[in-house]
């Protein structure tokens, strides 16, 4: 089953190899992953101000509408200074309100971080869980993704990652990811069917007491 997947690159670089990395997920699973790249750069910093506003700005709009009718999100980021870029949270942040009315709320989602250093953006990819797991987004949990000594070389004139392990592994995460939003989806349409049937068994028996 194919599902629509919406990317949110932490990095507005336009030759960002996180966003090379979050195109070759996409193109390793283009048969059962609908991936679109939902820009970022161009959102005002959150201000709750804007909440009380009968007209939110358009950017807001835009970006909102965008991720509100996905069936799951990829996270694909680089690490600033040992946390999350500035835009990508505040892209979280612009996602999450108004109070109640979250865009992100029960979407599976995946964090990949990929960097040329040596540690793949390890305290980016956590601190990034930590609000997918505040904001009620099941977050698939292996395999884990830090993108270590990722560069400019490891693509091919595409910008697709070329053979070798890296590739491997990010071929691991396309295949896990989509199993990962496809069992959520699954699991949810099950328990619905089964709480449909209870209530209707309770409702017979009800009649029948």
């Amino acid at each position: 089953m194919s599902y629509k997947i919406a990317i949110i690159v932490g990095s507005l670089r336009e030759g960002s190899i996180n966003r090379r990395v979050a195109q070759s997920i996409c193109a390793i699973r283009n048969d059962n992953l609908d991936c679109s790249m939902v820009q970022i750069g161009d959102l005002p910093l959150y201000n709750q101000d804007y909440d009380a506003l009968p007209n939110q700005p358009e950017a807001y709009v835009r970006f909102r509408d965008q991720v509100r009718p996905v069936d799951g999100v990829l996270f694909v980021s680089p690490e600033y200074n040992r946390g999350v870029p500035g835009v990508l949270k505040n892209a979280i942040d612009v996602g999450s309100r108004p109070y109640g009315h979250s865009v992100w709320d029960r979407k599976p989602a995946a964090i990949v971080t990929a960097s040329p250093g040596s540690i793949g953006g390890f305290g980016a990819n956590h601190q990034i869980r930590q609000s997918c797991v505040f904001l009620n987004m099941p977050v698939m949990q292996q395999p884990e993704a830090y993108l270590s000594h990722v560069t400019d070389d490891s693509f091919d004139e595409h910008g697709q990652l070329k053979d070798g392990p890296l590739k491997d592994l990010v071929t691991k995460l396309a295949h896990s990811f989509h199993d990962w939003v496809d069992m959520i989806h699954r699991s949810r349409q099950l328990l619905a069917e089964d709480s449909a049937h209870a209530s209707q068994q309770a409702a017979k028996a009800k009649e029948h007491a």
